[in-house]
């Protein structure tokens, strides 16, 4: 294997939406550089990139991989990632390591909801990215369309590199404007022969490449004071006039390719190498202290961990990449997240599902090991007596849950086990058992999401599961005030058990006066676990209970708040007033005033105008345009309420409140509504009243479920 300094490993990223074409040029490449004999075929499941079952089964690129181009002297590493936004963290990861991304567009289709969703990824690591206008051999491609798109969605900053010159079925010509050179291929595709701009296309050709020579001088003062003196920069300006701006985040050459014919793909490696920037030229990363952490060979070895795969009879494979330093077999590093030490026995770097070994990676490159003891993803892990945390990858929240649970009785363990593998894997996967709604919730990124987990659960864990709309965590609050009182007496030989309650229910609300007609003696306000507040307040006067007493009676209430008189939720945001009662010196005790003073609040609740209240979140929904009525139109349906419209480049962006009870598997309605167009985001937002009959048949149907319970 040949050794690289860092100055001359590249990290490149291929990025855009499914069908864009990433795999087939990931492939175009490795054959270019000689690492394969034959370029793999989606259609045929013997990719390199996609090399997973469920990939081969999809015909599309689910999970991120890692290959390597030598190229000219350099290393390029390319890392192929998933077009959808369901596996947003595949491509969040991805770009975390990478050093240039490569967005592909589909030169039929153009800008797809997909994308501007990548290039807001972009946009926030601030990544130089290049784009790659793809299948300029279909009949119905479009390259001034997609150019048109590009510059509207992704800023004027986009400079035509390459157009083509025959677009369609017979497309083999491209003009490249920075060389001025059409590049005419054979119909194998391949290294193409270069010819003379046709005198037809010389007034657009010169056109583009002025465009493209003011739009370089525009990013650099000196190169802007050169343009003037000479009206033109020559090659080595030009170069050096991409290579800042790049790494600034100030333009994005666009490339022309069919990556089906092999047409483009070693001019874009070639810009690769020759522009793109090293690890070593991109700003230095900066620790969580705000240290910077410089991508140098002679630094303290580090390394970031960005991704995690499990694989039978092998266990954890950890991809990092090397952030400064170098990274040798039988090193000892240190996580800093956990403070354990890991040996490092065994080094490589990734050809899709293959291991190559190594004995030493430098600063910039990304490799894998195996078997680390206590090491996870967005771990950070370094030289003994180095102190510094890179900062970690920030997943997505989640976009859809739902219920799971194992088809078969005494599978839950198995399936808990089963999910701790997944979330070690995927880190936008999540999941909880949840006390208050006695059910396991399982938080994903969408449809598409949830059905990758439930293949990876059969087909990897052996375990069959079936999913369900979660139940809704509703609560119970009061709008009215009520006074009730409970005696609990009992005698069965010895000391009996009695204790009296008189209290005072009211609706809480922060800053209220203290209650009318009573003397308040204490408070004691606590912050539910489940939101909301209860409100204690001890207004005994004369000793008729015992101030030892009072803690009992709270601890009644709560238990009550715990499963609500109405429904069995939550009870939140209530006062109680304990005002009078009566004791025994020898009969009462604790267990006697937590049973009155429950017995009391219950009462108490049902005479103050019980409401039921359902959690409402708010949705913001990005879409085209043209789809904005189905999608307000479906919003109605929902009982949701628009509380605003915004421009975001062509699209529209809709933000609503929506009971979380009417957002079950939204993101498949939203998908078909808009094919795919369209995505959302949703977070709880507060709790508002149902309306009187949605809480009488919640009522109902809660006493039908007690009478069963009671009844089995």
């Amino acid at each position: 294997m040949e050794r690289y300094d860092s100055k001359h490993v590249k990290n490149i990223c291929l990025l855009g939406h499914a069908g864009s074409g990433k795999t087939t040029l990931a492939e175009s490449m490795l054959f270019e550089a000689g690492i394969t004999k034959k370029r793999g075929s989606v259609d045929e499941g013997n990719t390199i990139g996609d090399f997973h079952e469920l990939e081969h089964q999809r015909g599309s690129t689910v999970f991120s991989s890692v290959m390597h181009v030598p190229w000219r002297g350099y290393k390029i590493n390319v890392i192929d990632t998933p077009g959808y936004d369901d596996f947003s963290g595949e491509l969040i990861s991805a770009l975390r390591v990478a050093d240039t991304g490569v967005l592909l567009l589909n030169a039929v289709t153009g800008v797809e909801v997909a994308t501007d969703i990548i290039w807001e990824y972009t946009e926030k690591f601030k990544t130089p990215t290049l784009i790659v206008a793809n299948h300029l051999d279909n009949e119905n491609s479009d390259f001034d369309k997609t150019v048109a798109e590009a510059k509207s969605h992704f800023g004027a900053n986009v400079v035509v590199v390459q157009y083509p010159l025959n677009q369609g079925t017979g497309f083999n010509q491209i003009v490249d404007v920075l060389n001025m050179v059409v590049y005419k291929f054979g119909k194998d595709g391949g290294k193409p022969e270069k010819i003379a701009i046709p005198e037809s296309e010389k007034e657009k050709a010169d056109k583009l490449h002025q465009e493209l020579v003011e739009a370089i001088a525009s990013n650099d003062e000196g190169l802007m004071e050169k343009y003037f003196d000479k009206g033109e920069l020559d090659e080595d300006e030009m170069r050096e006039g991409l290579h800042s701006s790049l790494i600034k985040h100030d333009i994005f050459p666009l490339f022309c390719t069919s990556a089906l014919n092999n047409m483009g793909s070693g001019r874009i490696m070639g810009f690769i190498d020759n522009v793109c920037p090293s690890a070593y030229e991109m700003p230095p990363q900066v620790t969580k202290k705000g240290e910077k952490l410089e991508c140098k060979d002679d630094g303290p070895t580090t390394i970031f961990i960005y991704k995690t795969i499990i694989e039978p009879h092998i266990g954890e494979l950890s991809l990092f990449k090397v952030y400064s330093g170098k990274i040798k077999e039988g090193m000892e590093l240190v996580n800093e997240n956990t403070g354990v030490t890991e040996k490092i026995n065994q080094l490589f770097i990734m050809e899709g599902h293959d291991r190559v070994p190594v004995d030493e990676l430098v600063a910039g490159d990304i490799g894998a090991t195996i078997k680390l003891k206590s090491t996870h993803v967005n771990n950070t892990l370094h030289t003994k007596g180095v102190d510094l945390e890179l900062e970690p990858i920030e997943f997505p929240p989640h976009s859809m849950t739902v219920a799971i649970s194992a088809t078969e009785k005494g599978q839950e363990e198995k399936m808990s086990n089963a999910l701790h593998t997944l979330k070690e894997e995927d880190a936008t996967i999540s999941f909880e058992v949840s006390q208050e709604l006695k059910q396991t919730l399982l938080h994903c990124q969408g449809e598409l999401h949830l059905k990758t987990i439930a293949w990876k659960l059969k087909n990897i864990h052996n375990l069959e599961v079936e999913f369900n709309q979660p139940k809704i965590p509703y609560r119970e609050t009061i709008l009215g005030t009520a006074k009730a009182e409970y005696k609990h007496k009992k005698q069965s030989g010895g000391s009996g058990q009695f204790a009296e309650v008189h209290l005072l229910i009211e609706p809480y609300v922060e800053n209220m006066p203290n209650p009318e007609g009573v003397s308040v003696r204490g408070k004691d306000i606590i912050d539910l676990d489940w939101g909301g507040k209860l409100a204690f307040y001890n207004c005994i006067v004369g000793g008729v209970i015992d101030t030892r007493f009072l803690p009992a009676i709270q601890k009644g209430i709560m238990e009550l708040m715990e499963n609500g008189p109405l429904t069995g939720s939550y009870v939140r945001d209530i006062r109680v007033s304990v005002f009078d009662g009566k004791m025994h010196t020898v009969d009462s005790n604790d267990i006697s005033f937590k049973i009155a003073g429950a017995h009391a609040f219950k009462e108490a609740f049902l005479n103050a105008k019980p409401q039921l209240l359902e959690p409402i979140n708010k949705v913001t929904i990005t879409c085209p345009d043209d789809q904005v009525g189905a999608v307000m139109g479906d919003l109605q349906t929902r009982m949701g309420i628009v509380e605003g419209m915004d421009t975001d480049g062509s699209f529209q962006v809709i933000t609503a409140k929506v009971p979380l009870s009417q957002m079950h598997q939204y993101s498949s309605t939203l998908r078909g509504l808009t094919k795919g167009r369209a995505r959302y985001r949703m977070e709880f937002a507060d709790y508002a009243p149902v309306s009187y009959d949605v809480q009488r048949k919640l009522i109902e149907s809660h006493g039908e479920n007690q009478v069963a319970t009671m009844e089995v």
